[in-house]
């Protein structure tokens, strides 16, 4: 008989968990603390196992019922809905994650200054092209090089060439 609202209301705590079934393997396991949980049993590949779909009433009678019919789904295709349902939330924050940063890496100063570099100088002579990157490197990338191109600032990149001109390097021959 399936479950209804006000059974799973009124469920009480005991000594032991209580499982209270509903249908299609799903229940509702209630701990002796009080907590209600929501579980699904289910074989794949000849085993048992149990789906975790979530706490009441943060999930109601009719969401578990949803997920219940959503992992009776993935099994229909061959899938293990333990494993599809976490593996493919988990795997789509760190594909995000990834793609944000190297976002970020490829978008700093230093990058961009440097993928510049690898096109311009090949038009250059060897002796120049030195002279351009050891100048980058000594006194640009130490200020600049891990500042996004976003969010560098005027004030920052001026402040950059006010320290070239302190040390006198502004006024010697280029």
């Amino acid at each position: 008989m399936a479950l209804t609202e006000f059974q799973i209301k009124n469920a009480k705590a005991a000594d032991k968990q209580q499982k209270l079934s509903d249908s299609g393997g799903l229940f509702l396991l209630v701990h002796p603390n009080g907590s209600k949980y929501w579980r699904m049993a289910y074989r794949f590949e000849s085993k048992q196992k149990l789906l975790a779909i979530g706490k009441y009433p943060a999930i109601t009678l009719s969401q578990a019922r949803c997920k219940r019919d959503e992992a009776k789904t993935l099994l229909a295709d061959g899938k293990d809905p333990a494993e599809s349902l976490t593996k493919k939330a988990r795997k789509a924050v760190i594909v995000e994650a990834q793609e944000t940063a190297k976002v970020v890496a490829e978008s700093t100063f230093e990058a961009i200054a440097r993928k510049w570099f690898a096109v311009t100088s090949a038009k250059w002579k060897s002796t120049h092209a030195n002279k351009i990157i050891n100048r980058l490197q000594s006194d640009i990338f130490p200020w600049l090089g891990d500042v996004g191109i976003a969010d560098m600032t005027a004030p920052q990149l001026l402040q950059t060439l006010r320290r070239i001109e302190a040390r006198g390097a502004a006024s010697r021959p280029v």
